[in-house]
């Protein structure tokens, strides 16, 4: 996110990305301890899958400001070809129509509606934060075990939990606010007439051309979309690393 976006880096992000580093790196160790090449081929498994998850969400970040829906609909085709196709390839058998409809149901929720609320942060803070803060996802997960009999948490899934929720607090709890300058821009994505950055006017549908190009309507409720544009301005409010925010520092 910092190098494809120039997404802001400051201390507090970096000790937060440090803590989270630190509590991937403790849950690596506790796992470490189980001999055998087999365990090592399954962390680098992991490690090889978190790297490609990362690498697809930040690249993700030039299409948070599409429809999500959209998004989500193409990418998921992509998948479920890529899937079946290795399914197929190996002979994998069909699955019951019960089966079927439960996979349906966890994709729907556990890919569809949190890809869609993934993209919907990234508009609203960036990259990077959405990602470290989705990376605490796995102890939510641990939790939810916990809560249906599993005892087998160590010390160290312990101390791991407690650095990486240091680290997501930190960047919940960020502000970050300077004077900052915006050139005139032009582009359309989803927004908002509350949030200091979308003050234009919309036209009245009208058949006189006077009087649609005079008369103005009301600003929509609600977040809309369209082309509009964006007229020089220079101020102070704090801010995050979305669409408007991508100055330097």
């Amino acid at each position: 996110a910092r190098l494809l976006y120039g997404e802001q880096m400051d201390r507090r992000v970096k000790a937060a990305l440090a803590l989270l580093t630190a509590g991937g790196t403790l849950l690596v160790l506790d796992q470490t301890h189980t001999p055998g090449a087999a365990q090592w081929m399954g962390l680098m498994a992991v490690a090889g899958a978190t790297a490609a998850w990362g690498l697809d969400n930040t690249l993700s970040r030039g299409l948070a400001e599409r429809d999500p829906g959209q998004v989500v609909l193409g990418k998921s085709l992509l998948g479920v070809s890529a899937t079946a196709g290795l399914a197929l390839a190996a002979g994998a058998p069909l699955p019951a129509p019960a089966t079927a409809l439960a996979l349906l149901a966890t994709g729907a929720a556990g890919y569809g509606l949190s890809l869609r609320l993934y993209l919907l942060a990234q508009r609203a803070f960036g990259a990077a934060r959405t990602g470290s803060v989705f990376a605490f996802a796995p102890f939510i997960g641990a939790v939810a075990a916990y809560g249906l009999g599993e005892r087998g948490a160590s010390i160290w899934l312990m101390a791991g939990a407690l650095l990486m929720l240091a680290g997501v607090v930190l960047h919940l709890t960020e502000q970050h606010g300077h004077a900052h300058a915006h050139d005139a821009l032009e582009h359309e994505h989803a927004h908002r007439h509350d949030d200091g950055h979308h003050a234009h006017a919309h036209s009245h549908e009208q058949a006189d051309e006077h009087a649609r190009e005079h008369a103005q309507d009301a600003a929509p409720a609600g977040a809309h979309s369209h082309w509009h544009r964006h007229e020089p301005v220079a101020h102070t409010h704090p801010h995050v690393p979305d669409a408007h925010h991508t100055h330097r520092h």
